[in-house]
């Protein structure tokens, strides 16, 4: 419950708390339904994960970073950008051939390409046998991500919505999955696997596997994590639809839906935390904001944060009582997350980074590079900071030079280094010391950071000369910086039982809560973390039903049916 007080309170049909991607995608298809939305950032700038900065802009001025996401593949699996026109508002995807560049520490490397056939061209210099394999296993998992896509790109619980989405191809992906009965078992089987049980089902060659590995633990899990089979499917995905990046940068998303949000009228204001969430008469209302200023929402507050910090930090207790009696012991006791984070290492180059044991190209440093020896080592740099331990002894990592497929984010002749490094939130041994009690210091990450970098350096000797500046992010300050809890920049763990319809719980895994108007979007609602802009339309569509429910139901379903009849028929 609150108090209005004497001053006017600015109303608004929506209210959404955070500006990140999926918040600005959910104002987007409010404002074109002829809803007034306001959005709430807490950062001097809106994004979330999705920005791009000059991050040191007194040591390496006019170097342009990305301080969290870079690789855009999941956006590419749904209709937001066409849908919402948003090469019309400044944003043009470049994408990445090759995709991936993996060295092994025997001079051997794998080049991923975004053509499957040269892929495994690719890999039949180490191992014929292993390619014939990767042909077989890429269409096993671009049927299954036929399948998939429906059901990302709907509510989980809407029937109607996931119909609407079968054309005849993806109908034909669904039937070439299942069929008998045994076919249907082993399908789910494979699926309840772990992405290491699948890989080394297919392949013998380490140099294959284990850089398919460290591509699956970008779902925040270990390769042997059972019922995460699924993430075996990250490299599939860098064939179709694809490894694009936003020119001039990540942020470069963001600027085009700022530019449609405002120009539907929308509002975007920043330096603005919300503390509370107003319920009056089991409604969700409106928002108070630090310093105290209020904004009323008609229709909808919706959330683009944790359900953790909205139920347990911006909530009265009572409020969230009233609704559901149970729901928040609920939350802070079934919604959990693993203790791994990513310590980030953005690097401003006098020259790229040149891997001279492994016949260098500029061109394979053009999509991802990993640095993964092994299945194992990948292994040990997930398990590691599960129970508080730093993988840094013998670094695995995840990198990029954006700056070879988009030279506008540096001065000319320049490069930037992104790397990503898994690491624990919470150092075990050291609670209560460091940032957040954490015992993340200062000297600490750099320490850290300096031993990644020297693992780097044996692949290409030139870096540590080639760095004019560098800015490290421990878990801490990521945490901080974008408002995840521990780090989580998920939100919520991506494993099977935290995906669809238990995501983050099942009764509020349809973007709805027990306290009407209010709604979830946002990486820890369906179908989950990454650059996608699906939960953010998701949401949306679950806002429009619930204001319009028989006139909604009745398009979606016609909408449904001749999409369906239509592609069936092959009109």
């Amino acid at each position: 419950m609150f108090l209005q007080g004497c001053l006017s309170v600015q109303t608004y049909d929506a209210v959404i708390i955070g500006a990140g991607h999926n918040g600005l995608v959910c104002a987007a298809y409010l404002l074109k339904a002829g809803y007034s939305v306001l959005l709430l950032e807490k950062r001097p700038i809106p994004g979330g994960g999705c920005t791009t900065e000059e991050l040191m802009p007194e040591e390496a001025p006019g170097f342009r970073f990305n301080p969290c996401a870079i690789d855009h593949v999941f956006i590419h699996l749904g209709p937001v950008v066409q849908e919402l026109q948003l090469e019309k508002y400044g944003l043009e995807y470049l994408y990445c051939d090759p995709v991936v560049f993996c060295p092994h520490p025997d001079g051997r490397y794998f080049l991923g390409r975004r053509s499957v056939e040269e892929t495994c061209a690719e890999i039949a210099r180490f191992s014929p046998r292993d390619a014939l394999k990767y042909a077989e296993f890429v269409d096993f998992w671009q049927r299954a991500i036929g399948v998939f896509i429906p059901l990302f790109n709907a509510p989980p619980k809407s029937l109607i919505d996931i119909a609407g989405n079968f054309d005849a191809a993806k109908l034909a992906d669904l039937g070439s999955i299942l069929g008998p009965p045994d076919k249907i078992l082993d399908f789910a089987q494979t699926m309840l696997t772990s992405p290491r049980e699948m890989i080394e089902e297919w392949f013998d060659c380490e140099v294959l596997k284990a850089p398919l590995a460290r591509l699956a633990g970008e779902l925040s899990t270990p390769p042997s994590q059972k019922n995460m089979a699924f993430g075996a499917m990250m490299m599939v995905t860098r064939h179709n639809p694809g490894l694009a990046r936003p020119r001039g940068g990540t942020g470069a998303l963001t600027q085009a839906l700022l530019n449609l949000v405002q120009s539907l009228g929308g509002v975007v204001l920043c330096d603005q935390n919300v503390e509370r969430v107003l319920v009056d008469d089991s409604r969700a209302v409106g928002v108070r904001v630090t310093g105290g200023t209020e904004y009323r929402a008609k229709h909808a507050v919706i959330s683009n944060i944790d359900a953790k910090r909205l139920f347990l930090h911006l909530l009265d207790p009572q409020d969230v009582d009233n609704a559901n009696p149970a729901l928040r012991e609920r939350v802070e006791r079934k919604i959990s997350g693993n203790n791994e984070a990513i310590l980030k290492i953005d690097c401003a180059l006098s020259e790229p980074p040149r891997f001279v044991h492994h016949n260098h190209q500029d061109e394979y440093l053009m999509g991802s590079v990993l640095i993964a020896d092994s299945v194992n080592h990948v292994e040990i740099a997930h398990n590691d900071p599960n129970v508080g331990k730093i993988p840094d002894a013998n670094p695995s990592m995840y990198l990029a030079v954006p700056t070879m497929r988009d030279p506008s984010m540096a001065p000319e002749g320049k490069h930037t280094l992104w790397i990503e490094f898994f690491a624990p939130y919470q150092i075990a041994g050291a609670e209560g010391t460091g940032l957040l009690g954490t015992g993340w210091t200062d000297e600490l990450k750099n320490q850290v950071a300096d031993r990644v970098i020297d693992k780097l350096a044996q692949y290409a000797p030139n870096v540590k000369d080639a760095i004019i500046a560098r800015k490290v992010e421990s878990p801490a300050e990521l945490s901080e910086r974008i408002g995840v809890l521990r780090g989580n920049y998920y939100h919520i763990d991506m494993t099977f039982d935290r995906m669809m319809f238990f995501r983050p719980l099942p009764e509020l895994a349809n973007y709805k809560t027990p306290i009407a108007g209010l709604y979830l979007t946002g990486a820890g609602t369906h179908p989950g973390g990454s650059i996608s802009g699906m939960p953010g339309r998701n949401c949306a569509r679950v806002f429009l039903h619930e204001q319009q429910p028989v006139l909604q139901t009745l398009k979606d379903a016609g909408k449904s049916l001749g999409s369906t009849v239509k592609s069936v028929l092959n009109l």
